[in-house]
């Protein structure tokens, strides 16, 4: 039920991440609704069909398109007559990617697969959709920036799975690595925490 629960909840926040990058982009109602479909699914999709779970979860259980209808609408809504909040994208972002990195990970983890490949699986279903928005709209994807992004998603999961291994319980290890995942984003935004960039050494003649 917690698992079903944070795919919703991360279906909802990501489509409304969708709708703000296509408002920001000058793109029209049908645009708002391609991006925040692609945003809220696109990283499951991938992560079902590596994980060969048929039927992909979305066509499966029609409740998730109608999650991404109603918050794409309502953030429509919104925007005609308010400007979004300053930091509303980041926000939106952030929450998807905490809430899908630890329910892709645990879909991994019950397939029984390996902790590295959980990690993967749940970085990936943090991270895909996200990475497609941002594709379609022209911009360069944040997994691609200097800001922890997809660092972020992996250190919630490791949080999440270590803490597991430990004993505590799922609830607590879910919230704990749902927590790790928004604490990164909040180095990486308010402080500006970055991984150390790569450079070629060069020497003089």
């Amino acid at each position: 039920m917690l698992l079903y629960l944070l795919d919703l909840i991360g279906v909802a926040v990501f489509a409304i991440s969708g709708v703000l990058v296509a408002a920001s982009a000058g793109m029209d109602l049908l645009g708002g609704l391609a991006l925040a479909a692609v945003t809220a699914i696109g990283g499951g999709t991938l992560r079902d069909v590596l994980l060969n779970r048929h039927p992909i979860f979305w066509i499966r259980d029609a409740r998730y398109l109608l999650v991404i209808i109603v918050a794409a609408a309502l953030t429509m809504l919104y925007l005609a007559f308010f400007p979004p909040p300053g930091n509303s994208l980041l926000i939106a972002d952030a929450l998807g990617l905490a809430l899908f990195a630890i329910s892709g990970a645990q879909i991994a983890e019950a397939a029984g697969l390996s902790w590295l490949i959980v990690v993967l699986m749940g970085t990936m279903t943090g991270t895909a959709g996200g990475m497609l928005r941002d594709v379609m709209s022209a911009r360069i994807p944040l997994i691609l920036r200097q800001d922890l992004y997809a660092t972020a998603a992996m250190v919630g999961i490791v949080v999440y799975v270590v803490l597991q291994k430990l004993g505590l319980p799922r609830n607590a290890a879910v919230s704990a690595g749902v927590m790790a995942v928004l604490l990164m984003r909040l180095l990486a935004v308010v402080w500006g925490v970055h991984l150390p960039h790569l450079r070629f050494i060069t020497t003089q003649p």
